[in-house]
């Protein structure tokens, strides 16, 4: 029982550290996504040239951080008329440069780690990009559109399936600051925390657990850590195989990060892990359903590689710049809740989460979450539809869909 007590205690304090950052990070983000509208994403990502991969880049750096919801709007683009290697650039930086976990890991590993995010994310998209060109074959790809169109339901598939951002025009305050604008943001901020939360609880519980269980020594014989050259090789290509069987992705890997980090993995090593969110075990069992098992194996193969890639590039970038942080400075937190900057900062987001969250049962939210794990509705030629969350509050819509 104390043991447990122990993890659970991690669990809690580092949930705690964290609580007003991931407010922070998703409310950024559920603004950016209010008015970005889904029609543009696909019209900008037609080809796989680098101003369309640049695009994709930071069109998905303003979208969802949630892995498995990142997965199917990366399969609803493609079915759209997205490029593959666009909509897969797209689906990367969905989870790899989003603000909230730059925020996450600045606060619990260090600044260098942030800037390492956004330094190795597009040497992982461009990695990817120029693989695809040697290994990604027409017979391949068409099988995958052949499989994408058959439109089998995955985990978040509604989720990705909702575009709510604002419909109206106006320049970007002005519909931002409209009642409209309120209330997509504030759908999108309640939307994401749904998704992404039993991952970060995942995340939380699993970093405690390991955090007061498992021995720094075992971490430290695992990474070669008494052998720093032999680490720096070894860790971005071990990294990412511990990621596939965590089971945790989106932000919810970064505690474990932090596990990993001060227990002896190199540097790249942690950054190469962090990238491999999108090759965990039930996300390649979805990539399977999506495109087929040739192209899962392709797509978790290359993933691998490019997470491997990019860890290397940070490795030997910040190695030669003098970057690589002091693992002595990142540490689990447990020192509970006490009254410092922490606690006022969690208060004040979590009044503005309050809010949000007010807003987003006010104007009709709750219906829209019942729906959000699961396919989308259609009509009645089977296509599917959706309304933004100003759509749903439009008497004029819900008096078009009733017939009157």
């Amino acid at each position: 029982m104390a043991a447990i007590g122990h993890a659970l205690g991690l669990a809690g304090s580092m949930t705690w550290e964290i609580l007003w950052a991931l407010i922070l990070g998703f409310a950024l983000s559920a603004v950016i996504q209010a008015v970005v509208r889904r029609s543009t994403i696909v019209r900008l990502l037609g080809d796989d040239r680098p101003r369309t991969l640049a695009l994709a880049a930071g069109l998905g750096a303003a979208s969802s951080s949630c892995s498995y919801a990142a997965v199917a709007l990366a399969r609803s683009l493609f079915r759209k008329g997205a490029n593959f290697t666009a909509a897969m650039a797209f689906e990367i930086a969905s989870t790899n440069l989003v603000i909230e976990l730059g925020v996450i890991l600045a606060l619990l590993m260090g600044w260098q780690f942030t800037v390492a995010e956004f330094v190795g994310g597009p040497v992982m998209i461009v990695a990817l990009a120029v693989l695809f060109r040697f290994v990604l074959r027409r017979k391949v790809l068409d099988a995958a559109r052949e499989q994408a169109d058959r439109g089998i339901a995955g985990s978040m598939e509604g989720h990705a399936a909702m575009d709510m951002s604002v419909q109206g025009s106006g320049s970007f305050w002005r519909r931002l600051l409209s009642g409209e604008g309120f209330t997509s943001v504030s759908h999108v901020f309640v939307m994401e925390w749904a998704a992404i939360w039993r991952d970060l609880v995942i995340g939380l519980l699993v970093a405690g657990a390991i955090g007061a269980w498992v021995p720094d020594s075992f971490w430290q014989q695992v990474f070669l850590s008494d052998h720093p050259t032999a680490a720096a090789i070894w860790g971005p290509l071990i990294g990412p195989l511990v990621a596939v069987l965590s089971f945790v992705c989106s932000i919810g890997n970064v505690p474990l990060a932090v596990v990993l980090w001060t227990g002896g993995i190199s540097f790249g090593g942690a950054i190469a892990f962090i990238f491999a969110d999108l090759i965990i075990l039930p996300i390649l069992n979805i990539y399977r359903r999506y495109y087929g098992t040739r192209m899962a194996l392709l797509l978790g193969g290359t993933f691998y590689l490019t997470a491997a890639i990019a860890g290397y590039v940070v490795e030997i970038v910040f190695g030669a710049l003098g970057w690589i942080p002091d693992r002595s400075r990142a540490h689990l937190m447990d020192d509970g809740i006490s009254w410092n900057y922490t606690t006022w900062l969690n208060i004040v987001f979590l009044v503005l989460a309050a809010a949000l969250v007010i807003r987003f049962v006010r104007s009709g939210g709750i219906s829209m979450l019942r729906m959000m794990g699961g396919a989308p509705p259609t009509d009645g030629d089977g296509h599917a539809h959706h309304h933004g969350p100003g759509a749903a509050r439009d008497p004029r819509h819900v008096a078009h869909e009733d017939g009157a």
